[in-house]
């Protein structure tokens, strides 16, 4: 009879010990002797074996493990308790080596992890077959005689008046750095003001432009980076105390005080670690932004802001030069007035890049004149009836239908999602390990029990057995998101719905957030858990503030939602609005 060889091995396991059990004759005694006192090296031939290194660290005894099961949520019997502690600091304890040493190993913090997470399951389809990218050139019409008209146009238009030579690049930087002056002081959106390299680079693009060397729709417009972008020779700060000296060598491949806050609700913060490309957009002081996310810092403060946030499916944008927090969730992505802008940026800044091992060679199908009619738009029936949705997400599902699409409802299972955040935790935590072993991180000015210094100290306690586990849900997650793209084309969520903020950033796919309309609020916005010693501001009568909805698409495939996006955007009809006293 056949068996498998997990059964063979128990029992031939179980064969050998009742053998050995049986030939313990008179030589027992002496047996149990030997193995009373220390013992030598081993025989020549003798394989490794664990539990036989030098014992290292702190003593640990049978209740050390009592009290460690409440961190991780499992129980041990006493007996389980006295044999882990027994010999742990020879099983366990030196495996810390690299990090106590005495042979330490230094990780730079560029060296990236062996293990790379690649959205794609094998046997899905990678993105759309061809490379195509037609945007629609909508006429700019004359340069508006404002300098605030000229600051809040779309970068479609600001490109035209460019490349038309209606509009220097000199010019146009000199208005941004004169509204970053006005209103940086109530914002506090930007750390780093390169004025005299911003004006040296406008007026080369003004000479290129000139003599005929037209590079494409972003030449000549100024652009604001999110503060954790390298700029050789310029302060890279991360936006935090520790990093306040900075300074790198050599620029990214993409392009401190307190809270910035937001252009439509100056008391509330503008949300994210975005929050500074968000605002800044918003408040038409660049032309453009580049902003990361990893679980939200992209979607958050286009919500909170007003604009358009355009997350690309992970892998398509390098990371080279940007601080990492999680390798296998940090995205770079548009921060933008318009979807299409958003599509103009993400074409400039595709593509693989030696630096950064999870970037991918890509196509990108986009063409404006494409019609929408007729695409599948998934949607979640029971997540438009309740927070966070609100008569804006709901109007966004009625306009589908009006735009050509079909609304089909869908549904995904009933899973415990958020237990993906261990390999967020886990990883974010190996990124800033030196900053908060040496302390450092007590610099940080948000010490709260949710922000990062305190999540950096408790992953410290993560189980690594766990963290293999969540990395095979997030497979098993993935794989479901297939059998859901292979019902629709594309997705209509509420923006900050828990479960899909953290489902499509694990997953690696793509998003663009959009406004669609506005709503009033009573009560100021705060990303952190509520603290009654300290009382966000309240407002009667309520305050009118922007609110969007967010489309997600297939792996890779931009164009789709972007599209899509274009024409709710049209049908929508508030994308121009601007805030007030700005």
């Amino acid at each position: 009879m056949s068996k498998s060889r997990r059964r063979f091995l128990t029992q031939a396991s179980a064969g050998l010990l009742g053998a050995t059990a049986a030939c313990r004759t008179d030589s027992q005694k002496a047996n149990e002797s030997s193995q009373s006192h220390e013992q030598g090296p081993p025989p020549p031939g003798a394989p490794p074996a664990f539990g036989t290194a030098p014992a290292v660290g702190p003593a640990v005894a049978p209740a050390t493990f009592a009290e460690a099961e409440k961190l991780v949520n499992i129980q041990l019997t006493a007996s389980d308790r006295e044999q882990a502690a027994g010999n742990w600091r020879k099983s366990m304890a030196p495996l810390y080596e690299r990090r106590t040493g005495p042979r330490k190993a230094i990780l730079e913090p560029a060296l990236a992890p062996y293990s790379r997470w690649d959205p794609v399951i094998p046997s899905a389809k990678g993105g759309p077959p061809r490379d195509r990218f037609a945007w629609s050139h909508p006429d700019s019409g004359p340069l508006p005689s404002g300098d605030a008209d000229i600051a809040f146009a779309p970068l479609v238009h600001l490109a035209g008046w460019i490349q038309n030579r209606q509009l220097t690049s000199e010019r146009l930087t000199r208005i941004y750095l004169e509204r970053i002056k006005r209103f940086d002081p109530g914002l506090r959106c930007v750390i780093s003001l390169t004025s005299e390299l911003a004006l040296s680079q406008a007026k080369k693009a003004d000479q290129e432009i000139a003599a005929g060397k037209y590079r494409g729709p972003l030449h000549g417009v100024p652009w604001g980076a999110k503060d954790l972008l390298d700029t050789a020779g310029i302060p890279t700060t991360y936006g935090a105390e520790p990093f306040r000296n900075r300074v790198p060598g050599a620029d990214a491949a993409v392009g401190f005080g307190g809270q910035t806050m937001n252009p439509w609700l100056v008391e509330e913060g503008s949300s994210g670690s975005s929050a500074g490309p968000g605002a800044a957009t918003a408040a038409g002081l660049v032309g453009f932004a580049i902003g990361s996310e990893t679980g939200g810092s992209i979607i958050g403060p286009s919500m909170r802001c007003g604009i358009t946030g355009l997350r690309p499916t992970f892998g398509r944008v390098p990371r080279t030069g940007a601080m990492t927090l999680c390798w296998s969730l940090d995205k770079l992505g548009p921060m933008t007035r318009t979807v299409e802008d958003a599509m103009l940026v993400l074409q400039a800044i595709s593509g693989p890049d030696s630096g950064d091992l999870s970037s991918v060679a890509s196509t990108l199908d986009y063409d404006a004149s494409v019609p929408v009619k007729g695409l599948r738009v998934g949607y979640f029936p029971a997540w438009m009836k309740e927070s966070p949705a609100t008569a804006v997400d709901r109007a966004a599902l009625e306009a589908l239908e009006k735009a050509g699409m079909i609304p089909v409802e869908v549904a995904l299972p009933d899973w415990p999602y958020g237990s993906l955040q261990i390999i967020l935790f886990a990883e974010a935590g190996a990124a800033f390990e030196e900053l908060t072993l040496s302390r450092d991180v007590d610099q940080l000015k948000v010490q709260v029990p949710d922000a990062w210094p305190n999540l950096f100290r408790q992953s410290r306690f993560l189980s690594a057995v766990d963290f293999v586990q969540a990395d095979r849900f997030r497979r098993k997650v993935a794989h479901e998101m297939v059998r859901l793209f292979s019902q629709v084309d594309l997705l209509l969520v509420p923006s900050l719905r828990d479960e899909m903020l953290t489902i499509s950033n694990f997953t690696g796919h793509p998003s663009v957030t959009l406004r669609a309309g506005f709503v009033e609020v009573s009560e100021a916005r705060s990303d952190w858990a509520p603290d009654p010693a300290h009382p966000l501001p309240r407002f009667s009568p309520p305050r009118r503030v922007p609110h969007g909805v967010t489309l997600i698409g297939r792996l890779f495939d931009e164009g789709t939602i972007a599209r899509a996006g274009l024409a709710l955007e049209r049908h929508f009809g508030v994308a121009a609005e601007r805030p007030p006293g700005f």
